[in-house]
C-alpha cells in the first residue's frame, strides 16, 4: 500500500474512534472532479482522527496527487493513506483528449472504458474491505454514487456499513429527479405543476426548460447510470458535497425522495475545499499568475479555465480570444486543459500574447484555481459550471459567466443565473452547437467586470460566499453535520 500524509482541518479528536476501531475506505469515480472531492473529504475526516483508506487506479491516484491545492499534502499525520490498483491497459483517463467537440464516438469509448473499469475494481476492492474487516471492529465505506456496482459485495460484510456520496449539486440531483418522476408518471403539463407546488418544499425553486437529460448525457452514459442505481440498495445514508446555506431547500428535497426509498439520513458536509487561502507570498512556491494578480487592482480581472474536460474547437478558442482582447479587461486565460483530441496543441492567435501582456496572462501550465479565485485581484469566473468550480467560486465569492459542456454542468448554469442569480450567461445550453462569437464574449466580459449589474452580481456573491464561509466556522452547520456525520458512523 502506498502511503502518503495528508494534513487535517482540525482537532475533532473527541469523536473520532481508535483505529482497531473503525476504518474508512473511500471509493470515488475515476474522474478527475470526483477524485479531489474525495481527498478532501478524507481530509476532513480525517480530523476526526479515524484512519482512511482511499482507493483507485494509479495512474489517476498519482494526477490527483500531483493536483491538489489549498493544503499542504507534505504535513505529517498518520490518518490517509492510498490502495492504489493497477490501471488497465484499455482504460481511457477521462480528460480534454477524450472529448474532442463532444464527438459521440470518442465520448462513447471513454464511457465505456470507465465502466469496464470500475467493474474490473469491484473484486479488488471487495477482497480489500474483507481484508480490513478482518483487523477492525467496524468498516464504513463511503462510495460514489457512480460506483455502486463495485462495492455491492459489501453487504456481505457483517461488520461494513456503506454511505453513498453524491459529487453533484442538490439543485441538479433533485431536478434530475423530479424530471425522472415526470417522465414516469407521465403528467401533463398543469398536473406537472401543480405536483410541484405540492411535493417541493418552500424555495426549492426548479425551472421549467432545463436542459434533458438526453441533451446532456451520451445514451452509454445513461445507462451507466441506470446500472448503479439498480446496484445502489445498500446505502445506509447520503452525504452531499455542499450546505445547508447554499442549498437548503434542495436538500430538504433530496430528503423528501431519499425517505420515500427508505433512506432517512444525509447530510450536507460541504464545502469540501479550504475557505481560506495562506497569505503567503513566497516567491519560491508561489504561482507566477499569483504574483501577477497582486499587481493588479481589486476584483479587476476575470479567469478563464474550463476544467480537466473542457474542450473548444480551434475556431472557438481564436474567438475566445479576441473576445477577451476587446473587452478591455484584464484577464488570466487557462489553455492547458484545452488541448483537443486530434487537433494538437493550442494555438493562440499569432502576436496575441505580446498584444495582450499588460492586460491578461495565459497560463499553458497547471494552474491554482482555488488560489485566484481566493485572491483580492479576481472579481470574474469563465466557467463550464462543474460543481467544484462552481463551489470554489461561490466560497471565494466570485461572480460566474456560465459555458457549460455536458453533464451535470448546464443545470449548473442555471443555477447559478436563474436561481442564485450570481452570473450572467456566455453560452445557452440551446446553442451548444453553435460558435460564441468575439462580440458576445466582449459584451458579456464586460457586462460582469464593468457594469452596474455586474457589480450587483458580485456583491451577491461576495454575501453568499461570507455566509458559506460562517458556515464552516464552529458551530456552523457544516461543522455540525459533519459532527452529526462521525457521530452517527462510530456510534456502537
Amino acid at each position: 500500500m502506498a502511503s502518503l500524509v495528508i494534513p487535517s482541518s482540525g482537532n475533532h479528536g473527541q469523536i473520532g474512534m481508535e483505529e482497531d476501531q473503525i476504518t474508512m475506505v473511500m471509493v470515488p469515480f475515476p474522474a478527475q472532479g470526483h477524485f479531489n472531492q474525495f481527498l478532501h473529504l478524507s481530509r476532513l475526516v480525517s480530523s476526526y482522527h479515524i484512519p482512511i483508506h482511499y482507493v483507485g487506479f494509479s495512474t489517476e491516484i498519482s494526477q490527483v496527487k500531483a493536483r491538489m491545492h489549498g493544503w499542504d499534502l507534505a504535513t505529517a499525520t498518520n490518518y490517509i493513506h492510498f490502495q492504489e490498483f493497477p490501471t488497465p491497459s484499455s482504460y481511457m483517463a477521462p480528460g480534454p483528449c477524450n472529448f474532442s467537440n463532444n464527438s459521440s464516438e470518442t465520448i462513447s469509448k471513454l464511457i465505456a472504458s470507465v465502466l469496464d473499469a470500475s467493474l474490473t475494481l469491484r473484486e479488488p476492492v471487495s477482497a480489500f474491505i474483507k481484508k480490513l474487516s478482518s483487523t477492525t471492529r467496524r468498516v464504513v465505506v463511503i462510495y460514489d454514487s457512480m460506483m455502486a456496482s463495485t462495492v455491492q459485495d459489501v453487504v456481505s460484510i457483517k461488520n461494513a456499513e456503506a454511505y453513498c456520496f453524491h459529487a453533484i449539486s442538490a439543485f441538479a440531483n433533485s431536478s434530475l429527479l423530479w424530471d425522472i418522476i415526470k417522465y414516469y408518471l407521465h403528467l401533463p403539463s398543469f398536473l406537472s405543476k401543480l405536483a410541484k407546488k405540492l411535493f417541493l418544499p418552500s424555495g426549492a425553486h426548479i425551472p421549467d426548460g432545463l436542459p434533458t437529460l438526453r441533451s446532456t448525457f451520451t445514451p452509454e452514459f445513461i445507462e451507466f447510470m441506470r446500472l448503479q442505481h439498480s446496484c445502489n440498495k445498500f446505502s445506509s445514508g447520503n452525504l452531499y458535497d455542499t450546505c445547508k446555506v447554499l442549498e437548503g431547500p434542495y436538500l430538504e428535497t433530496l430528503a423528501k425522495f431519499s425517505r420515500l426509498l427508505g433512506i432517512r439520513k444525509q447530510w450536507a458536509v460541504g464545502p469540501f475545499n479550504p475557505v481560506t487561502i495562506s497569505g503567503e507570498k513566497d516567491s519560491k512556491v508561489r504561482h507566477k499568475c499569483l504574483e501577477w494578480l497582486d499587481k493588479q487592482a481589486q476584483n479587476s480581472v476575470i479567469l478563464v479555465s474550463f476544467g480537466t474536460t473542457g474542450y473548444l474547437s480551434m475556431e472557438q478558442i481564436k474567438e475566445l480570444a479576441i473576445g477577451l482582447e476587446k473587452s478591455q479587461q484584464k484577464f488570466i486565460w487557462v489553455v492547458r486543459d484545452l488541448l483537443s483530441g486530434g487537433e494538437g496543441e493550442v494555438r493562440i492567435p499569432e502576436g496575441y500574447e505580446e498584444r495582450v501582456k499588460e492586460r491578461g496572462i495565459i497560463v499553458k501550465d497547471w494552474a491554482p484555481q482555488l488560489e485566484i479565485l481566493a485572491h483580492s485581484s479576481t472579481g470574474g469566473f469563465i466557467s463550464h459550471c462543474g460543481w467544484n468550480s462552481c463551489m470554489e467560486s461561490i466560497t471565494m465569492g466570485v461572480p460566474i459567466a456560465t459555458w457549460p459542456m455536458n453533464f451535470d454542468q448546464p443545470r449548473n448554469a442555471v443555477f447559478v443565473t436563474d436561481v442564485l442569480k450570481i452570473g450572467v450567461v456566455v453560452k445557452n445550453w440551446d446553442r451548444r452547437d453553435d460558435m460564441i462569437d468575439s462580440s458576445t464574449i466582449k459584451n458579456v466580459v464586460e457586462n460582469l467586470m464593468a457594469s452596474t449589474e455586474g457589480h450587483e452580481m458580485r456583491m451577491r456573491a461576495m454575501e453568499l460566499g461570507k455566509q458559506v464561509k460562517e458556515s464552516v466556522k464552529d458551530g456552523g452547520d457544516h461543522q455540525k453535520e459533519m459532527d452529526s456525520f462521525i457521530a452517527h458512523v462510530t456510534r456502537y
